[in-house]
């Protein structure tokens, strides 16, 4: 390869978009496009449930892997560069390897694949973010986090929207194929040709690599709990990360559950994926503008009281029309679903999407606010991997609660829980004199 992406400005620029699209394009893959065909092959929504929440625990445990990708490196084939060439590679061909599965018959084989496509994803992320830290100017960090959150939410919609939008043309599992070669494009053209500065002699590491692997892994469980334990505000940020911020199940497999029941056909699942991406992303960046402006806690406890109302509208409008459980594809005279039922979910995906993305930047800009400086990346991390265990469970008690309950009291619930949060909200506050911390290059947005 005769050019360096990592030598120009507008080239680490180019360089981090792809590589953080292709970070998005398994999630909106897994948790969005084999949702949905899962669904319309009449896999059980507890069974849907438990799937996604599978895909969101490679993120929340991806710190774990930092110390790995730190020290397991080499300067001839490029530090981050090995690690990101390497899980696109796995990336690639555990897609090829799911490609003959049958979800619905070898589920617990096609769930256990693609939790292995997702931690490889996970884990190129810490390698990204590693490299991100390493070459970026602080003058040109703001505006490459920006870029790069743009490309995770365009990789999200092209795994999601994309996929879907393809499938009628070529077949649901040929999708498979063409997910692969977007993740095979990037590797050769972005991945490979990266070049990246040998490590400075004090840089190298001393003594054997698993004692300097451990050191590092209690190294971080040390900061993280002083961090935590520092003050009032971060040791709160602890207890609202673990909660869902707002209702979530209008941004997980309850959704996609939901507008295969209702009729919707892949091109217009396909839309209303796209139409809520785009809106997440732009209202993402709208929330953190108010939020400079009226204050932090302020405009993030309206726009979490507000991703409430769209879900206890959508759970009331359900229980009037009596679509309570959920039904199967293949029941004979099944139901026609209400036109004006389909329309309500149409308005209240693209509604919530909007105040989830006000929410979204919003909440970010908070924990930055109560980091400390000292370990801002490892603090910060900490924070972004619960966000990510949050999804995972909402994910799994929706489905069974679906299962068991309907979609109403499902969606009052979700609605319900994702107002406790707001109980912390007043007190997270930053601790005097601190200054908030900047914000960590790379850091992606978690997906709900």
């Amino acid at each position: 390869m005769g050019y360096d992406l990592m030598a120009t400005r507008f080239g680490r620029l180019v360089a981090f978009f792809l590589l953080y699209l292709v970070e998005g394009v398994p999630l909106g893959f897994s948790a969005t496009a084999i949702a949905t065909q899962m669904r319309r092959q009449d896999v059980g929504v507890e069974t849907i449930g438990a799937f996604v929440a599978s895909l969101y625990l490679p993120w929340a445990f991806k710190w774990a892997v930092g110390p790995f990708v730190d020290v397991l490196s080499s300067d001839r084939f490029g530090r981050r560069r090995l690690w990101i060439v390497g899980m696109q590679a796995l990336m690639i061909i555990t897609l090829l390897v799911a490609y003959p599965i049958d979800f619905v018959r070898q589920l617990p084989l096609f769930t256990a694949v693609i939790f292995a496509f997702n931690s490889f994803a996970a884990t190129m992320d810490v390698a990204i973010d590693a490299l991100a830290v390493n070459v970026l100017s602080a003058q040109e960090r703001g505006l490459a986090n920006g870029v790069m959150f743009g490309g995770a939410y365009l990789g999200i919609a092209l795994g999601g929207s994309g996929v879907l939008f393809l499938a009628p043309a070529i077949g649901f599992q040929a999708t498979f194929l063409a997910v692969a070669a977007v993740i095979l494009f990037v590797l050769l053209f972005v991945a490979l040709p990266l070049r990246e500065k040998p490590r400075a002699a004090d840089e190298q590491p001393v003594g054997p690599r698993w004692a300097a692997i451990q050191g590092e892994l209690v190294a971080f469980v040390r900061d993280s709990v002083r961090a935590f334990l520092g003050s009032r505000g971060a040791f709160l940020g602890l207890l609202f990360a673990i909660l869902p911020a707002g209702a979530y199940a209008l941004g997980l497999a309850l959704q996609s559950n939901l507008a295969v029941e209702l009729g919707l056909s892949d091109p217009q699942v396909a839309t209303l994926n796209l139409w809520t991406s785009v809106a997440s992303a732009v209202f993402c960046v709208a929330g953190g503008w108010i939020s400079d402006r009226i204050g932090r806690k302020r405009s993030l406890g309206m726009f979490i009281a507000a991703m409430s109302i769209p879900t206890f509208i959508l759970a009331w409008q359900m229980q009037q029309a009596q679509w309570i459980m959920p039904v199967s594809l293949g029941l004979p005279d099944r139901p026609v679903p209400p036109a004006a039922l389909v329309s309500q979910f149409w308005i209240a995906s693209i509604v919530y999407a909007v105040f989830n993305g006000l929410m979204y930047g919003t909440r970010t800009a908070l924990f930055m606010d109560v980091t400390v400086p000292r370990v801002a990346a490892t603090q910060f991390t900490a924070y972004m991997a619960l966000l990510n265990f949050a999804i995972s469970y909402s994910a799994r008690w929706q489905g069974a609660a679906l299962a068991r309950w309907g979609y109403p009291v499902t969606l009052a619930l979700d609605a319900a829980l994702g107002l406790l949060c707001l109980v912390l909200l007043p007190w997270i506050t930053r601790k005097p004199g601190q200054e908030p911390a900047a914000e960590p290059a790379g850091a992606e947005p978690a997906v709900v």
